[in-house]
């Protein structure tokens, strides 16, 4: 486990630096936004496939879907209450 999180931060510092420090091409710069949207959704679906392969998943997925939701709801709610609170820090109170 621990050499998958090393992975994974060496993954992420390395996309930081290419950012940062290389010139990427401004097509591929403007499509960098679809991009992430594929990858993420390509995630989710393995995601689901995974869990749809996992029988115990299944026979339990009421339960669980119960609770997920509650803490969907929450932690959206939170978020949204968060990102409010703390824009106009951010931003220095512009719009």
């Amino acid at each position: 486990m621990g050499i998958r999180l090393l992975m994974y931060l060496a993954v992420i510092l390395l996309g930081t630096l290419i950012g940062a420090r290389a010139k990427i091409n401004k097509r591929l710069s403007g499509r960098l936004g679809s991009i992430q949207t594929a990858c993420l959704l390509l995630l989710l679906l393995v995601m689901g496939i995974k869990i749809g392969m996992d029988k115990d998943v299944i026979d339990s997925f009421f339960s669980i879907g119960y609770s997920a939701i509650i803490i969907s709801i929450f932690t959206v709610g939170f978020s949204i209450l968060g990102v409010k609170l703390v824009s106009g820090y951010v931003t220095g109170g512009k719009s």
